[in-house]
């Protein structure tokens, strides 16, 4: 995907490896400052794992939480995030697979085997509490946060954004479809979808359902279809499935989604 010219350099964004636990409240950085054994403790809860990406220009940012594929976190999925960084975000990036060891792959069988060894409702409460670790951190707006996903990823974003009522806009790069299509009633936020024409993983009548539940339930939903474009045409390292310019088009229409959606919060 060709860079566009975003409003911060690479050199100015910040990264830094992140730790909390899932699906219980978590401390503040003050709170941390408090307790001389915050740091030692040895929490009992699931622990969600990953990266953060900020730009480093003094100011809170909105926060969007990135969903990975089925490969796992990735050098890919990294620089989709500083990238999205580079755009005006603070990025969360969890490593979804942190239950299984956090395992990274580039065998399409090793990633169906991990993927069908998760649980949705586990993977959906560590979404959930990298919006509530968004909320204690300082340069991020509390409670404005969206959520974008890729592949597997991108059925998440979809599933989370009719979960989570306080997201200002979810963005899906060839996901699944949620079931039943009844759930797209709680939709809470606008959705940008990315169709790949050619996606042998998502199903025509798939993408046709969440067409028909959006008018249905009246919710905003925007589909974007690739004619031709095989599912993954917005990731460099498969060169079977990606298409350079197809990414870019993608690519822009995110970009200008979101700022569409977060515009009254900057």
């Amino acid at each position: 995907m060709p860079d566009r010219v975003p409003p911060f350099p690479l050199e100015k964004i910040g990264i830094n490896t992140v730790r909390f636990p899932s699906g219980v409240p978590i401390p503040s950085a003050s709170d941390a400052a408090t307790d001389p054994y915050a740091k030692t403790r040895i929490s009992k809860d699931a622990q969600v794992e990953g990266l953060q990406f900020w730009p480093q220009e003094k100011g809170t940012y909105p926060g969007l939480v990135l969903l990975h594929e089925w490969w796992g976190l990735n050098s890919q999925i990294k620089d989709l995030a500083a990238r999205l960084a580079c755009e005006g975000y603070a990025v969360l990036l969890p490593n979804l697979y942190i239950r299984q060891g956090g395992m990274v792959t580039v065998n399409a069988e090793v990633a169906a085997a991990l993927m069908s060894r998760m649980k949705e409702s586990e993977m959906l409460q560590d979404i959930n509490s990298c919006c509530e670790y968004l909320n204690t951190r300082d340069q991020v707006k509390r409670n404005i946060h969206g959520v974008v996903g890729f592949g597997m990823g991108g059925s998440l974003a979809i599933r989370f954004a009719c979960l989570r009522k306080r997201l200002r806009a979810a963005v899906s790069f060839y996901g699944k479809m949620v079931m039943p299509p009844a759930v797209l009633k709680d939709l809470a936020c606008p959705l940008l979808y990315h169709r790949a024409g050619a996606d042998e993983w998502v199903t025509a009548e798939e993408v046709e359902q969440l067409r028909q539940a959006a008018k249905d339930f009246e919710k905003s939903v925007e589909i974007r279809t690739y004619d031709g474009a095989p599912h993954a045409f917005c990731n460099e390292t498969r060169q079977d499935a990606y298409r350079p310019e197809t990414a870019r088009l993608a690519w822009e229409s995110t970009v200008t989604f979101l700022h569409d959606c977060f515009k009254a919060d900057r």
